[in-house]
């Protein structure tokens, strides 16, 4: 194990949103990358917003995601408690430990940090008053990401408020110090903060872990301009987990934002990702987030997949549509689902692309209807075909001895190919236009299904 020690440090609000999500992958990588400790720290003192369902949602997001954790919730650690409203006591050691310092002060009920610097008093034009300024020495932050950052510091700050709480700033530094933190990969909204907390570092007489603040993550041009945020589609992990995508391919895409292997590659397995990944790697410039890509690593996730991994994460999504009992054929079904899986985007679109293999009451498609009925009369041709199939046994029901009798049809009728009859039979069997190749997706129907459909189109 190196000494590398990451940490991700949400609040339970109820949401898992993409950019958190991101964070906490970042950081999980490079601790994977370089053999380091991933710790979940828990920053839950909003008792009104942080409810027992809202770190649900937290923790199954990522656990979820294959965000696993050495410290933190339900795997404990050494330098525990890993939820912040646990941790009052050490809270207030540190306190102590400042005003021992003299770098405190209490001002209507709050402790305010006391910055070191020549004080000075300037009218404040939106407090319409004069306030007491501090001239500090410019901190540089050292950031991984952006390189040398200076930022300074001109105000003593609140570091427990006049309810006795503490504030982000100070726990933040209290438990990374604490948790032995030796890298803070976080947002860049983050980064106008850090000042603030190098100066706690530096009064604590600790050195500050090594920053990388990540690139914001725009939204899809089609949703707006501006950052992404938990309104816009595709920006909470549990829509992904709603849609039945496959959070390996949900981890692949959010690796790509910001981050690239520095070749062409897209589609990586996450011994892959881990392999290359390092915060150096990171772009400066803002991330865009694109709903397509999404779908597109995920159906090359779902390509990928054998046809028995396929049909496990299939099986779910069409019980819940009533399509399939829980006991269904697996061999059917894996039958019907090898003629799918190169044809679809997502899980979610299955039981509206392959829902009348498993059942005689699915949707017909007007628009398909229109299209066929206009190239002849739809019942003479469904039943030249019925008449044609009927000639196929049971016993050598296969594409092959289907291609046979439609041709043997087409010849019957002066026809040198059988696509004329093609169209108006996909749409009697299915009631669609379009779907899984022909003949195949016929031999897997049966030979029952397909007369019987054929012959209730025959006889409309």
């Amino acid at each position: 194990m190196s000494e590398v020690r990451v940490r991700f440090a949400p609040s339970p609000t109820g949401f898992f949103h993409i950019g958190s999500a991101r964070t906490a992958l970042f950081n999980w990588l490079y601790a994977r990358h370089t053999n380091g400790t991933f710790v979940l720290r828990i920053e839950d003192t909003d008792a009104a917003r942080n409810t027992e369902e809202a770190l649900e949602v937290l923790l199954k997001g990522m656990r979820w995601l294959g965000l696993d954790w050495d410290e933190g919730p339900e795997v404990g650690g050494d330098y525990g408690p890993y939820f912040q409203s646990q941790r009052g006591d050490i809270y207030q050691e540190h306190l102590e430990k400042l005003r021992a310092a003299g770098r405190t002060y209490e001002q209507d009920g709050a402790v305010f940090f006391k910055l070191d610097g020549e004080r000075y008093t300037e009218f404040d034009e939106y407090l319409g008053k004069e306030v007491e300024k501090v001239r500090t020495a410019p901190v540089e932050i050292d950031d991984a990401i952006r390189g040398t950052v200076v930022r300074s510091e001109d105000r003593d700050f609140v570091i427990f408020r006049s309810d006795g709480s503490p504030t982000f700033h100070f726990v933040n530094v209290v438990d990374d110090i604490a948790m032995k933190i030796t890298h803070v990969i976080r947002g860049e909204d983050h980064l106008s903060n850090t000042s603030k907390h190098v100066e706690l570092f530096k009064a604590f007489g600790a050195r500050p872990p090594q920053f990388a603040h990540l690139p914001l993550i725009l939204k899809d041009p089609r949703m707006g301009k501006g950052k992404m945020s938990k309104r816009d589609r595709g920006s909470l992990i549990e829509e992904y987990q709603d849609r039945h995508y496959l959070p390996a391919a949900v981890r692949n895409a959010i690796a790509l934002l910001g981050w690239n292997p520095g070749d062409n590659r897209e589609i990586m397995e996450i011994g892959e990702i881990i392999a290359a990944f390092d915060i150096k790697d990171i772009q400066k410039g803002a991330a865009r987030f694109d709903e397509d890509k999404m779908a597109h690593v995920n159906f090359q996730y779902l390509k990928a997949l054998p046809v028995e991994t396929y049909a496990w994460f299939a099986r779910p999504v069409l019980t819940e549509k009533g399509l399939i009992p829980e006991n269904y054929s697996e061999d059917h079904l894996q039958r019907v689902l090898a003629l799918c899986q190169e044809k679809i985007t997502s899980l979610e679109a299955l039981p509206e692309f392959c829902g009348y293999f498993f059942t005689d009451d699915y949707t017909v498609d007007e628009k398909a209807r229109n299209k066929v009925f206009k190239k002849g009369d739809p019942a003479e041709l469904a039943g030249q075909v019925k008449e044609a199939l009927e000639g196929v046994p049971v016993e050598n029901w296969s594409a092959e001895s289907l291609e046979a009798a439609f041709n043997s049809l087409a010849v019957a009728h002066g026809q040198e190919k059988p696509f004329k009859w093609w169209p108006l039979t996909r749409f009697a069997v299915s009631g669609l236009s379009s779907g899984p190749d022909f003949l195949p997706m016929l031999e897997v129907l049966g030979r029952k299904t397909v007369l019987r459909r054929l012959g209730k189109l025959s006889q409309a």
